[in-house]
């Protein structure tokens, strides 16, 4: 990993100087447990982007169970895979959406990005910094805590940890999070908590006060909350009939929920070290500057 990092701060330097002008805010949505909604909102927060004008890239970063495709039913010929072992080029499988949002689909079974070889480490760097003109790059992770999910929670500029009302969700948001900041104690990482499938404001705050109250006491860290996103049966029906449902009912609770976040988000600046050639540099092993 040392010297995969050395390769990647020879191709880009240690200043994160091709980032000046344009600063891309990279965000990882991850959970503890599946079944929360994690990727469902990312596809929709991706979405809900756009709608403001944001030049948006999805990333479909769970590289064991990639899925969002599904959501967005799109049957992808290639993947990043093909971009890892330089079949293609990151522009030739990088798909345009009907949602106004522009799609990568995951790699499918590739489980070790540490493993990377030299001339991998040199196409995942060279191709990925080809998305630096995105404004908004949103990764949906794999539940749990793969390496692969640390790494893509490591490098990204806001990490949102998705949980719900249900006792195991609470449980294993705390174990993620507790991981996170074990695992990656030499990083900065910023965590935000989104409860999703709550059936009203207060309930979602209470989740939150209870999860974030454990994190500080427990853990010495702090997490932020961003906000909830209301049950409905809006939700299940769009997974259904493969719409996202932000545009299948633009005007449902979801919805405006997701607004109203994305929103919030957007109010506050990015990150000076934000970017896409920081987030190489942390993902393949590079460590923040103290």
């Amino acid at each position: 990993m040392e010297e995969q990092a050395k390769e990647l701060r020879a191709l880009f330097g240690t200043d994160g100087e091709s980032d000046k002008e344009h600063k891309t805010r990279i965000i990882a949505i991850t959970s503890g447990k599946g079944g929360v909604g994690k990727t469902n909102l990312s596809v929709n927060m991706a979405i809900a982007y756009a709608q403001l004008g944001k030049k948006v890239i999805l990333i479909d970063g769970d590289l064991g169970m990639a899925n969002v495709n599904v959501l967005l039913s799109i049957v992808p010929q290639y993947n990043l895979m093909q971009v890892l072992n330089g079949q293609k080029k990151m522009s030739e499988i990088i798909l345009d959406t009907e949602f106004g949002i522009k799609f990568i689909a995951g790699a499918n079974g590739f489980s070790k990005i540490a493993n990377l070889s030299k001339d991998e480490l040199d196409n995942f760097a060279s191709e990925f910094a080809s998305l630096s003109n995105a404004d908004i790059i949103i990764i949906d992770t794999g539940a749990g805590i793969a390496n692969n999910v640390l790494q893509f929670v490591a490098a990204a500029d806001e990490v949102y940890v998705v949980t719900t009302p249900e006792p195991t969700a609470i449980t294993d948001a705390y174990g993620i999070i507790k991981i996170i900041t074990t695992e990656l104690a030499d990083r900065d990482i910023n965590l935000k908590l989104l409860v999703n499938r709550v059936h009203s404001a207060e309930e979602g705050k209470r989740i939150s006060d209870r999860i974030i109250n454990i994190v500080g006491q427990f853990l010495n860290y702090k997490v932020e909350y961003i906000g909830f996103v209301y049950e409905d049966s809006v939700v299940q029906a769009s997974v259904i009939r493969q719409k996202p449902f932000m545009i299948v009912n633009p005007t449902s609770k979801p919805a405006v929920c997701l607004k109203h976040i994305v929103g919030r988000i957007e109010k506050t600046e990015v990150a000076s070290d934000a970017g896409v050639s920081n987030f190489l540099k942390k993902f393949l092993g590079g460590k923040k500057n103290k």
